[in-house]
């Protein structure tokens, strides 16, 4: 390990992982960016989810200031976040058949939606069986995964497929297996997790991308204000009813 403090290292760290997502993952983000673009401008609604620590960069594009408004959480009960007691229902409802089928059956998604599904792992029943069914149904998926854990992990659904086969675009994130960036004698075992930083950035570069693509286009792209800046609830208000049959997180 380098020299400096641990706080020094996990910086060092992320902020490495940040560049070779940045240098690496540039084409990816603009078909990514792409895609959703093309789904606004077609009409269709925007959908993103994660389980566990992953659904925090899935919300972190919704309803958010400076974001896209058309952005909704597909939350499935029980897995987005730590919201659940013990918290390890959660990992154990990840890894359960037919959940994700159920889930999709009772949501408004349809085809010619977008999806972006985030699981580092990418190994599990739900994202996977999440993937297979969107676009089953003629919904376009992006996933969000960490590539390494196809070479180095087993998956869990019976397939014995990644979340990475089943989608239209994938984005690496480029995490180590294990999602911990530190190692130090004195500590018995890896850690420092930084997955949650650079996947929310990763998602924030294509949420920009897409903005911007909209607007080449001539297309307003359809973005909240913050409500904490004078005109920021009038701007939102304004929006949300525009866009009020693609926005399901105020009904």
């Amino acid at each position: 390990m380098s020299d400096g403090t641990p706080a020094d290292q996990f910086f060092d760290a992320a902020i490495g992982l940040l560049r070779r997502v940045k240098d690496q993952e540039s084409r990816t983000i603009t078909a990514a960016a792409t895609l959703l673009a093309d789904t606004v401008q077609a009409g269709g609604r925007l959908f993103a989810f994660g389980a566990g620590h992953s659904s925090l960069a899935a919300q972190d594009v919704v309803y958010r200031a400076g974001g896209l408004a058309l952005m909704n959480l597909l939350a499935v009960p029980g897995v987005v976040g730590v919201d659940v007691v013990p918290a390890t229902l959660g990992s154990a409802l990840e890894r359960v058949d037919g959940l994700a089928a159920a889930v999709l059956d009772t949501s408004p998604i349809r085809a010619g939606d977008a999806l972006v599904i985030i699981s580092l792992s990418g190994r599990n029943a739900l994202p996977v069986e999440m993937a297979l069914n969107a676009r089953a149904r003629g919904v376009r998926v992006i996933g969000v995964t960490s590539v390494a854990y196809t070479a180095e992990t087993t998956s869990r659904h019976t397939s014995g497929t990644f979340l990475k086969d089943h989608c239209d675009i994938v984005l690496d994130t480029k995490i180590a297996v294990g999602d911990a960036e530190l190692t130090l004698d004195t500590v018995p075992a890896p850690f420092a997790p930084a997955s949650t930083v650079v996947t929310t950035a990763l998602l924030q570069a294509v949420m920009a991308t897409t903005a911007a693509t909209l607007a080449d286009r001539g297309i307003e792209p359809p973005l909240l204000r913050s409500g904490n800046v004078d005109g920021g609830h009038e701007w939102n208000a304004h929006v949300l009813e525009q866009y009020r049959d693609r926005i399901f997180y105020q009904r």
